[in-house]
């Protein structure tokens, strides 16, 4: 009796604390954390990751494996771990608060606190921070050094007025950089040795040697010299400073190379100039790096390529004179240049000789003006767009490292791309392109390609597939090439030796081509998993399984799944966890993630390519993650990022994959709000199709209430099932774990097509979903929404064009009338929007001279007038995928009749919001619209009266009022 009573006593206090659970709301954004970047180190025993916050200071930590303990590092970011596994190197930030404020205020950068370097020595565990570094470099392979650049802090002007991002490495390679003194530290016996005035710097990849340029500093002028310039008159030295025709030398520049393991120094090159481009070989025996003598402000600046030979001290220089050169070529600036993995070739561009800009010509005297002529490869709009690209192309070109004075241009203006083989070691590459198949692209959406093989000696070209709508890849070693035929459905494989092709999957039952298709286009494959050793076979994966082909024909194909995953509906893949080893032994084990396509289940199974036995399952869970994996390079320890609906990420370790450690414990503070949970719902639509969702209800879900709906839609989404959804100001998705913790139930649909009636598919569907789950009393089903963003926002103004079942609409970019979005330019590429109609998502197939009667059947506006539904409408003027006149139509025609509708026009943003302060607004507004019309809140005054332009700015209209809209 006792016991029972105790009992009771518990679940009446858990019902009371689970009761006291608060929604959540917009103030929480900012703060909620997710798992950043992570590294293992090659000896498995320390895992460095970081705990990001949305907007805020990140945290890193250190975790030994041995110790299961970790040490946690604030506002630490950009973490290295040395080859040997004996330390980790990282930058740390000032405060996020203080870099805000130096952008807020667009104030100078030197006003804001320098970065500092901390070095982690994992034998001590002691960590050594030195202040005022700009970046740091380690080298990828080899010995345990640390090069890093020190600020100027007594210099007080700034390259930049604004902080740079993470990531931002470019600008510190400004050609008007100031030079700073590098550092280059043994952290093994922790010496360190100090190089003035460099500019750039590069280790080789094994550590052995260091490369740096450094560059004169601007002499500044004495108190002398000062005096008297001051006394010149002010206009005389205004024509001396902006005399163009006089050329601007740049400072004396000096290349050096450092043997880190003699610390001798070669000084290899030196001149009045500009060097770039800084490349080693693998093992550092060889430098490449490309220099300039023109002036600054020559209009062209005319570059040559240096080649140094490390172990035997010679240099050579190849100019724009050599024999070998295109006429009216040059060495081009713009293309790192590359050694093969075997160091016996040197990748590096050429171009075009630039024309230069006629500045003498006067602006005034002549038109502006795009000419666009239909015989254009690519629209002007698209051009246009890869200008700056365009005009900084180059063009491949091989030397041979015994011969440094001889080269081939390999690439040519025809070709799109260049692929290097076997790590550049082949003597031979793959060019492709789709000369005389651009124009179609504009319709198309892609191009056919053809693909040749590239003699590196000769430039000759082998072809070996024209016009292919598909995809080619090459074997590791080269020795094959595996084509798919999108047209076909089928694989092939090129022998580069005999110049034979042989079909791979040719009178196979099972399809090789995406099942779930359903664009009115050829269906793409399910891609190359991986390769075995010596190029004997490739393995393709079919919805379900993995597949073996040899690639020479000599064997029939094999199941290496055996048929588990099809039986099962499991899809299979395989894991690179090594990106050194390019292919798979057949008789080693390998690990392969699994997906359940029923219950949305994740894990890992093993086999070998060898056998014919099924996989062996390892560990599956009702989580997503297992795609992360990540394995130490020389240990048998793994890490893994998991998370579900209603588990936060976290990373694990662990050996076995039965026994995981947790790290990291990010968000919990979640426990404090009504969260909520998810679960599949099936049903059969009124044609007899299956379909499938999720439903998300509130933590505190209470079958005997009834709960408003918001269905969010796009294409299928109940893969998703195990994502975690974290509340954040998205970017005009529906923020979905904030309206189930504020008592809303959240529906996702999956939906399927039918060429040419895009819309109907969706009311298909979408329609059938929710009378569903209107047949649980716990829907109210007078009061459910709809919610789409861009191909999503279509369907929600297509939904209510055609049904007035929903009580209120939210949509994102729609398109409205197909008839004059057709047309239209996607700008953020250039590309016209008539591929989206004839052969991809909007799913058409037809042309709008072909098929007037689709374009207008699906386009939402001409049947707006049946419009019963309140609807929010986002379109903003920099949108670069949807004309965002779309939005202007949608609405002006029901402005037109009379309809309660709202327009939002982010200004300056982009078809999905990308400015945060934006994404926060919508988040408010769309609260207050869905409260106001599905749990009858009061309105706000952006939807009673509106922000006249005159208050745009002072006012958001955020305040509730007793008006209706």
């Amino acid at each position: 009796m006792k016991l029972k009573c105790t009992v009771f006593v518990l679940l009446i206090m858990t019902c009371f604390v689970y009761g006291q659970k608060k929604p959540l709301d917009h103030s929480v954004y900012d703060s909620w954390q997710n798992i950043g970047s992570r590294k293992i180190s090659n000896d498995g025993k320390w895992i460095a990751y970081s705990v990001d916050v949305q907007e805020g200071n990140p945290n890193l930590f250190l975790y030994s494996v041995k110790n299961k303990n970790s040490q946690k590092f604030p506002r630490a970011t950009k973490v290295e771990l040395t080859n040997d596994s004996r330390f980790a190197v990282f930058q740390i930030r000032p405060l996020y608060k203080d870099i805000k404020a130096v952008k807020d205020k667009k104030l100078k950068q030197n006003k804001l606190t320098k970065d500092s370097l901390a070095i982690v020595d994992f034998s001590t565990g002691k960590t050594e921070k030195i202040p005022n570094v700009k970046g740091f470099k380690i080298p990828e392979k080899g010995n345990s050094y640390v090069a890093y650049l020190l600020e100027n802090v007594k210099d007080k002007s700034s390259d930049d007025a604004l902080d740079k991002e993470d990531g931002d490495e470019k600008k510190d390679e400004d050609k008007n950089a100031k030079p700073l003194q590098l550092v280059v530290r043994n952290l093994l016996d922790g010496k360190s040795t100090m190089y003035d005035n460099v500019s750039r710097y590069e280790f080789s990849k094994n550590g052995k040697q260091l490369v740096f340029v450094t560059k004169k500093p601007e002499e500044k002028p004495s108190k002398d010299k000062k005096e008297k310039k001051d006394s010149l008159d002010d206009k005389s030295v205004a024509k001396k400073d902006t005399d163009k025709s006089k050329p601007k030398k740049y400072a004396l520049q000096t290349v050096q190379v450092v043997n880190l393991q003699t610390g001798a120094v070669d000084k290899i090159s030196e001149m009045e100039g500009y060097f770039s481009q800084l490349s080693f070989d693998e093992e550092g025996n060889q430098l490449a790096y490309v220099g300039t003598s023109s002036a600054q402000n020559d209009l062209v600046k005319l570059y040559q390529l240096y080649y140094f030979n490390v172990k035997g001290k010679k240099k050579e220089i190849i100019a724009n004179d050599n024999s070998q050169m295109k006429k009216n070529w040059v060495i081009s600036e713009n293309r790192l240049p590359k050694f093969s993995k075997n160091g016996k070739q040197l990748y590096f561009g050429v171009a075009p000789k630039p024309i230069a800009k006629d500045t003498a010509m006067i602006a005034n005297d002549h038109a502006v003006v795009d000419i666009w002529n239909y015989k254009d490869d690519y629209l002007q709009t698209v051009q246009l767009k890869e200008l700056k690209d365009d005009l900084k192309k180059s063009y491949a070109a091989v030397m041979q490292t015994d011969k440094p004075n001889f080269f081939t241009t390999i690439d040519g203006e025809d070709l799109d791309t260049l692929r290097l083989i076997n790590e550049g070691n082949a003597e031979f590459t793959l060019g492709i392109t789709s000369f005389n198949n651009r124009i179609p692209s504009q319709w198309e959406g892609s191009t056919k390609k053809t693909y040749f093989l590239i003699d590196n000696k000769t430039g000759e070209r082998t072809e070996i597939i024209k016009n292919l709508n598909g995809a080619v890849s090459v074997s590791p070693l080269g020795k094959f090439v595996v084509i798919f035929d999108r047209e076909k459905g089928k694989w092939f494989s090129y022998n580069v030796k005999t110049k034979q092709t042989l079909p791979l999957n040719n009178e196979m039952a099972v399809s090789f081509v995406d099942e779930e298709f359903d664009m009115p286009d050829f269906p793409g494959s399910y891609g190359i998993a991986s390769w075995t050793d010596n190029d004997e076979s490739v393995i393709i994966k079919d919805r379900y399984d993995l597949w073996e082909f040899f690639l020479n024909g000599s064997k029939k194909p094999r199941n290496i799944t055996n048929g588990f995953g099809r039986k099962n509906k499991i899809t299979f893949d395989t894991y690179d966890l090594d990106k050194d080893i390019k292919s798979v032994n057949r008789k080693s084990s390998i690990y392969l993630s699994a997906f359940d396509n029923t219950s949305k289940a994740n894990g890992i199974f093993k086999t070998s390519i060898h056998s014919n036995a099924d996989p062996v399952k390892i560990q599956m869970e009702n989580v997503w993650g297992y795609r992360t994996l990540q394995k130490a390079k020389n240990a048998e320890e793994y890490i893994l990022v998991k998370e579900s609906y209603t588990d936060s990420p976290n990373i694990f370790a662990t050996t076995d994959f039965l026994n995981q450690q947790k790290l990291s414990n990010t968000n919990p503070q979640q426990n404090t709000y009504n969260w909520g949970t998810d679960e599949l719902v099936n049903w059969t639509t009124p044609k007899g199709n299956t379909s499938t969702g999720v439903l998300f209800k509130p933590e505190n879900f209470d079958p005997n209430k009834k709960y408003p709906m918001i269905v969010y839609f796009y294409e299928k989404l109940s893969d998703n099932l195990n994502r975690y959804v974290a509340p954040a100001p998205t970017p005009s998705r529906l923020n979905i774990s904030y309206f189930v913790s504020n008592g809303y139930l959240v529906f996702t649909p999956d939906i399927s097509y039918v060429d040419g009636y895009p819309g109907e598919s969706a009311m298909e569907y979408i329609n059938s979903g929710v009378e569903k789950l209107k047949q649980n009393s716990w829907v109210d089903a007078s009061k459910i929404g709809i919610q789409g963003q861009s191909w999503g926002g279509y369907q929600v103004a297509y939904l209510i064009a055609h049904t007035d079942m929903y009580a209120a609409a939210w949509t994102g970019a729609p398109v409205v009338n197909m008839t004059s979005a057709y047309g239209g330019i996607r700008w953020s590429s250039g590309m016209n929007r008539q591929f989206q109609y004839e052969k991809t998502q909007s799913r058409l197939g037809k042309t709008l001279w072909e098929a007037p009667d689709l374009y207008i059947k699906n386009s939402p506006l001409f049947a707006i007038d049946q419009v019963k539904t309140p609807v929010v409408i986002m379109s903003n003027d920099k949108d670069g995928a949807v004309p965002w006149y779309q939005g202007i139509e949608m609405f002006s025609a029901l402005r037109r009749l009379g309809k309660p509708s709202w327009l939002l026009n982010y200004n300056g943003d982009d078809h999905n919001l990308m400015k945060r302060q934006n994404r926060k607004d919508i988040q408010i507004r769309e609260q207050q619209f869905f409260d106001y019309y599905l749990k009858g809140a009061k309105a706000p005054l952006w939807m009673t009266k509106g922000v006249p332009a005159t208050q745009k700015g002072k006012d958001w209209g955020f305040e509730l009022t007793d008006d209706k809209p």
